[in-house]
């Protein structure tokens, strides 16, 4: 009885929403006209025929790759600086976690104001400052729009996963690196061999919330360059997003999500896997 509200909760947000895309991945659906009947296996085939779709998983995949990476090398250098107490460690940890408090597109509209170069503050100083003589194309090219946008995540979630990996950190008792320090062991040893193994689930935390993430990556790329230039950064989801409410057609965007749903399922029990492997040491 207790359980119930929950339940209900479940089967009306998720169990029945899936229920329905899996029927419309099913079906020729058109956006404005509802189900016309079955489109097996049509609608699943097609997905690879589009002329976007292999250059958008690239892009998604190398966009997971270079973020997952940068930000857990970034938010455990940001952890180890504030995971103990001291003078000026409090601000250091808010300033940290500040931008976590920004919605995704909020931030997205915001950087995409630093680089426009008609609004935007970062150009003029860097033109003060000699490093450069005209504006920078932030967003104009795609090496500058993937890194452009790859900034705007760092900075939106280091914070979050430093909080993660700080906990972590906190949880390890001082007695093993005492007993390390006593056999000899230095900073560098430490870290490999002690503090890298008994963060292995909060590691693991970070790799599953980082890669989901990246994977579904829509609001930012939405915002700050609309899949372009030249649709070099079409993700994945934003192809979906293009079947539904431009071409639409809602039965495509629901067999990519299944599809995009399918591998996610597979990578989330792997790192599933991982996680309960470093939880039982």
């Amino acid at each position: 009885m207790y359980a119930a509200p929950a339940a209900i909760f479940v089967l009306l947000l998720f169990v029945l929403p899936l229920l329905l895309v899996g029927r419309m991945s099913a079906s020729e659906w058109p956006l404005l006209k509802g189900g016309q009947g079955l489109n097996l296996p049509d609608n699943y085939t097609g997905i690879a025929d589009d002329r976007l779709f292999w250059p958008a998983v690239g892009f998604t995949l190398k966009y997971t790759v270079i973020v997952v990476v940068v930000l857990l090398v970034l938010s455990m250098g940001m952890a180890l600086l504030v995971q103990e107490r001291r003078r000026g460690v409090g601000l250091l940890r808010t300033a940290y976690f500040l931008p976590v408090s920004l919605g995704l597109a909020s931030a997205s509209l915001l950087f995409w104001g630093f680089y426009s170069p008609q609004i935007g503050p970062i150009d003029p100083i860097l033109q003060w400052l000699g490093i450069t003589d005209e504006p920078i194309r932030w967003i104009g090219t795609p090496n500058m729009a993937l890194f452009s946008s790859i900034i705007l995540v760092v900075w939106k979630f280091a914070g979050f996963f430093m909080l993660i990996l700080m906990v972590g950190l906190q949880s390890i008792p001082t007695e093993v690196y005492e007993a390390a320090r006593v056999d000899g062991a230095g900073t560098v040893q430490s870290f490999f061999r002690i503090t890298l193994p008994l963060l292995r689930p909060s590691i693991a935390l970070c790799l599953i919330i980082s890669v989901t993430g990246s994977l579904l990556a829509f609001d930012q790329f939405f915002i700050l360059t609309n899949g372009g230039p030249d649709n070099s950064t079409t993700t994945v989801v934003m192809m979906i997003y293009r079947e539904a409410f431009r071409r639409f057609d809602l039965g495509s965007a629901a067999a990519l999500s299944v599809v995009v749903l399918l591998v996610l399922l597979v990578i989330n029990i792997a790192q599933f896997r991982y996680l309960r492997r470093g939880a039982d040491g």
